[in-house]
């Protein structure tokens, strides 16, 4: 192919297409480098994802540059997953503010709209931190603006001396970041961004996109320093803001700088991508709140990501040596909980991986599907564990060589229930009907919190009060969360019960737990209690009755 002088709209459409399957090619060598700020090891797929916002956003965009432009800051604007694909959107967005002002898109264009996208993600991020993606992003721009000076500096010329600059910046990041240093890897962001060099020099050359190379991730044990290491927050809290007005963006931030720390908020005109490392989901929440209005709000358990890596590491440890093969299972179970407590007992009863998720944090299809895709089988039973996650579980089996199949549970003690029916020995149809089978019969409650007043046909709720939600709706409510629980048990639970399993969650208390048991005691004594510590958010307690 002839070597592009300069860029057209197709031509970054075709860029951003190349960079995406470049994404998805490396995505799980990525994630298996990330250590930065805990190893929840999804830098690759959220950056991937990012990617697949925009190219959903340009097919229904016009064929001009402009309208290429405004598709590809929106969509990744929109559509930014985890905390690198927020800062990737920012390089994104950077880079089409500068596209869409030129004359055209030859090298010195290209310097500038580096240099644009470096600057953006410094922006971004209140506070920046060198070894990163950031310190791959301004070595790459400012190679690029180096080369753009000279004499017929062409767009070929650019792209490889930001590339050269940038992979060189990438080699030393261990070197200004000690986690990575401990745990012999270069950063995962940096990475991720590199291909978006190699997606431009595909495009314009025709240079073969890089094969991906297994890496082996970081080293088991990575400690720090750092007075404000930030892996020691507990939750990723992600939203899309609706500011009332940009300038209450500049309260928000600060008020989130005294509760968290890896803060990176994106946008303008009114919309805002959001996401923070901290303990306080609540503040967290408030703060936007204080500042407009937040909506598709995600909350991670990064404890809970720890843990799920700890895991995968302890289990490829214990893989027999000599030669002596492992046998797969025949089927795996991939479950859908939130909270560290579910999501252990999940996999203690059998689950092979634990998408985070429920009310009000509902998963994608592309996170089950690449839950369904990591398991050690191609047959794959699903739990979604909640009404909403339903159809979208459903969807998986026709985007996967393996054979899925969703048991459509609603409630997570439906899903628990279900894991108990389930044999890995037995093929997923075989699973599927005892599996189902083992949730007829079983009941399922959860208190939560109303978050407005509303009528209900056993009476006004105020905002505030606690309800216990049961089959057929609202079945008791009060301003207790004591008192709405053991109502709800008093409607839920009969003479031909055996077993209630109440299921803690973060707002529980010790002793209102115990006041829940004692009230069991007394009025069902011939009911056998069991308690789990669950974690879950928004819910202190998720009843099972059989």
């Amino acid at each position: 192919m002839a070597t592009l002088e300069r860029l057209e709209a197709q031509d970054l459409r075709a860029l951003l297409v190349a960079y995406r399957d470049a994404l998805r090619a490396h995505q799980e060598p990525i994630n298996r480098l990330n250590v930065y700020p805990v190893p929840d090891g999804d830098t690759g797929t959220n950056m991937a994802l990012t990617v697949e916002s925009v190219l959903a956003e340009l097919d229904d965009a016009g064929p001009d540059l402009a309208a290429v432009c405004r598709a590809v800051a929106h969509g990744s604007l929109m559509g930014a997953r985890g905390n690198s694909g927020v800062i990737l959107s920012q390089i994104l967005r950077g880079m089409t503010t500068v596209f869409a002002a030129a004359q055209a898109l030859d090298g010195p264009a290209f310097a500038r709209a580096l240099a644009a996208a470096s600057e953006g993600a410094y922006q971004a991020v209140g506070r920046p931190v060198e070894g990163t993606i950031l310190t791959v992003v301004r070595e790459a721009s400012e190679a690029a603006e180096t080369a753009a000076d000279q004499p017929g500096a062409s767009l070929v010329g650019v792209l490889e001396a930001a590339l050269a600059q940038g992979d060189s910046a990438l080699r030393r990041t261990p070197e200004l970041l000690d986690v990575l240093r401990q745990a012999g890897v270069v950063d995962a962001g940096g990475t991720g961004f590199l291909l978006l060099l190699d997606a431009a020099l595909h495009v314009v050359e025709g240079r073969p996109l890089p094969e991906p190379v297994a890496v082996a991730g970081p080293a088991p044990a990575v400690t720090t320093t750092a007075p404000d290491d930030v892996a020691d927050l507990r939750y990723e809290v992600m939203f899309l803001l609706e500011a009332s007005e940009d300038a209450a963006v500049e309260a928000f931030r600060r008020a989130w700088a005294g509760i968290g720390d890896s803060i990176v908020v994106v946008g303008g005109e009114g919309i805002w991508n959001c996401h923070i490392h901290t303990d306080d989901v609540g503040a967290a929440v408030e703060a936007g709140i204080d500042a407009g209005r937040p909506r598709q709000i995600r909350v991670t358990d990064l404890a809970g990501e720890v843990e799920e890596e700890r895991w995968v590491r302890e289990a490829a440890g214990s893989a027999p040596s000599g030669g002596e093969s492992i046998h797969p299972v025949t089927t795996a179970v991939v479950a859908v909980a939130s909270g560290d407590g579910l999501r252990q007992l999940f996999c203690a009863h059998g689950a092979a991986s634990v998408v985070s998720g429920g009310q009000s944090m509902n998963p994608s299809t592309a996170e089950l599907l690449q839950a369904v895709e990591a398991c050690p089988a191609d047959q794959v039973v699903i739990l979604p564990n909640n009404a909403n996650i339903v159809a979208v579980a459903e969807k998986v089996d026709g985007l996967t060589a393996s054979s899925v199949r969703v048991v459509p549970t609603t409630e997570i003690y439906a899903g628990l229930a279900a894991l108990f029916a389930f044999d890995p020995a037995r093929d997923v149809e075989e699973n599927v009907k005892a599996m189902a089978a083992a949730t007829e019969g079983v009941l399922g409650g959860e208190v939560t919190r109303a978050v407005r007043a509303s009528g209900s046909s056993l009476g006004p709720i105020a905002e505030g009060d606690w309800i216990g939600i049961g089959p057929g709706g609202i079945r008791a409510f009060a301003p207790d969360v004591v008192e709405a629980t053991t109502g709800l048990l008093d409607a839920l639970v009969g003479d031909g019960h055996e077993l209630v399993t109440v299921i803690e969650g973060e707002q529980a208390r010790d002793d209102d737990t115990a006041r829940v048991a004692g009230w069991l005691a007394e009025h069902r004594p011939g009911v056998e209690v069991e308690v789990h510590h669950g974690g879950q958010p928004l819910y202190p307690y998720l009843l099972g009755i059989e």
